[in-house]
């Protein structure tokens, strides 16, 4: 019989119970891909990674993420989470200041920046790949019908799109906090319009109205073919969501073409999430985009296999 530890944490969030759920497992060799997979549907959160030693000597770990559904070839809030337990537990080394470390993924290599501050890891930061923006979707009305609100709820200035920093987002932007709030995510006109094309299949929802005055933007996630029918906070999407926000100049620079960014999300589940996205560039030059975060461990425990 294997044996696996886990750690539980709250990703995006620096209290108890908010942000998004994680487990971290400690890998090992000769575990299956379906072994992994039916941990990840066992523990039923939006992902689970499984922490190995690395394949190139100079890297720190190796991740594999997993969603109940299927595995992922990166993801934002395991690959912040991940890091912070392997910093805080010691496993491992950090010195005060930055700590830059390379994380492998399915993806490829993924930078990622440990700040520690008097003994304490203070957050982490990823670097994403830089977004590439796919087809507008231009129905509008069936848009509006996939989230219940009418197609007046949309923002008129801004189009429905897919970005992606290796897995697409389908961003609908709507007019109000009020808007975002009412809605009822209908998997019959997903099913029928969106499940069907890999660059529509995962839909973020945001507005620039935000329950907080330090917030930028007011976003949700739903995602049925990962098996998530709606995300607290979802740092695959952030980094693409800076991007849209840079590109069709919903957000002014600060110096020198730096766009600093605060994404809430999870509010409407009861999780309140924070993710700080950078943007460095400007509409059809976007060059760097990083996301960041705080995390708190809220337990541990095993696994038999």
């Amino acid at each position: 019989m294997k044996t696996l530890d886990y750690t539980l944490a709250d990703v995006f969030t620096d209290a108890p119970f908010g942000g998004n759920q994680l487990a971290v497992v400690e890998g090992r060799n000769g575990l299956t891909r379906e072994e992994m997979q039916n941990i990840a549907q066992e523990l039923n959160l939006s992902e689970t990674v499984f922490v190995f030693p690395p394949a190139k000597e100079a890297n720190v770990r190796k991740l594999r993420i997993f969603t109940p559904q299927m595995e992922l070839p990166m993801a934002g809030h395991p690959t912040i989470g991940a890091a912070y337990i392997l910093a805080s537990s010691g496993a491992v080394p950090t010195e005060e200041g930055r700590n830059e470390w390379m994380l492998e993924e399915r993806i490829g290599d993924v930078p990622v920046t440990v700040h520690k501050e008097r003994g304490r890891i203070l957050k982490v930061e990823m670097k994403q790949p830089v977004p590439i923006f796919g087809e507008e979707f231009l129905d509008r009305k069936i848009a509006g019908e996939l989230l219940s609100l009418a197609a007046d709820d949309l923002h008129p200035d801004f189009p429905v799109q897919s970005v992606s920093s290796g897995v697409p987002f389908l961003f609908i932007p709507l007019r109000s906090l009020q808007a975002i709030q009412r809605i009822h995510f209908r998997l019959d006109v997903w099913e029928r319009y969106f499940s069907g094309n890999p660059d529509t299949q995962h839909i973020f929802t945001f507005t620039t109205e935000t329950e907080n005055r330090d917030a930028s933007v007011h976003g949700r996630m739903f995602a049925p073919t990962m098996g998530i029918a709606e995300d607290p906070a979802t740092g695959a999407a952030s980094g693409p969501l800076g991007a849209y926000l840079v590109e069709h100049q919903i957000l002014h620079a600060h110096e020198n073409g730096i766009h600093v960014i605060r994404s809430e999300q999870g509010y409407e589940m009861g999780r309140p999430s924070a993710i700080d996205i950078t943007v460095i560039g400007h509409t059809g030059a976007i060059s760097e985009v990083k996301i960041a975060g705080n995390s708190v461990i809220v337990g541990k425990g095993q696994l038999f296999l």
